[in-house]
């Protein structure tokens, strides 16, 4: 059983501590405004779930989530997450995070920028690429009916702790590889979202769809940069 403390509580970091409070693990959740906020989610999803401050969650959490605004990641607590495995769900949207240069150059990613912040903890990026409604529809017991979550990570004891714990909550896992590659999967990507949807066209609305490891590589691998762009 594995405690996962979450800093942000918001439609990803809700329906992932749903999922793994469902598959027996405990969480502690975490917002900017309170653990008082959080009473009816807590009571919600029962005994396993605890609110508290982001400090405390990230100190209670065998692993982390952070799962807030990119703009607010210099309030991740660091000292907190020394050592910790930190999945970070983040994405970079310019016109509520604010203009990040490094980000627009593309000379770095959002998971990097996390990463530089949390200089002891061993990040891994996941979660990102998808609707909370289709992680929350999609999770399967194994088998040929279970979908793939992307994940990049420089570590690799820490990406397979991920793993299994995404295996936990009803996925397969498909490495990218090292941190720097989950711009493969960041916002206006080949990969972003459209898999697993039923209709590309308005792929947030629409019901979701099985996306295997398989398909996942093939469409992670048409992802193209802004400076690879003709």
């Amino acid at each position: 059983m594995t405690t996962w403390g979450l800093i942000g509580s918001g439609h990803i970091g809700s329906t992932v501590a749903r999922l793994a409070v469902e598959a027996g693990h405990d969480v502690v959740l975490s917002n900017s405004r309170g653990p008082a906020t959080l009473a009816d989610l807590v009571a919600e999803l029962g005994p396993r779930a605890s609110a508290a401050d982001a400090r405390t969650a990230a100190t209670r959490g065998d692993v982390a989530v952070v799962t807030i605004p990119l703009g607010a990641y210099r309030d991740v607590p660091v000292a907190e997450l020394d050592g910790t495995i930190v999945l970070d769900t983040m994405n970079y949207y310019p016109q509520r995070d604010g203009v990040i240069a490094e980000l627009e150059d593309e000379s770095t990613t959002t998971s990097e920028l996390l990463a530089a912040h949390l200089p002891g903890s061993r990040v891994v990026k996941v979660f990102n690429n998808i609707a909370f409604h289709h992680l929350a529809a999609l999770a399967r017991p194994a088998g040929p009916e279970r979908s793939a979550l992307a994940i990049a990570g420089d570590d690799d004891q820490a990406k397979a702790v991920v793993t299994g714990l995404l295996d936990a909550i009803g996925y397969d896992a498909y490495d990218l590889g090292p941190l720097a590659e989950g711009w493969r999967t960041q916002r206006d990507t080949a990969a972003y979202g459209v898999p697993y949807s039923s209709d590309p066209a308005s792929w947030f609305d629409a019901p979701p769809r099985q996306v295997t490891a398989n398909e996942l590589a093939q469409v992670a691998a048409r992802s193209r940069r802004y400076r690879d762009t003709p």
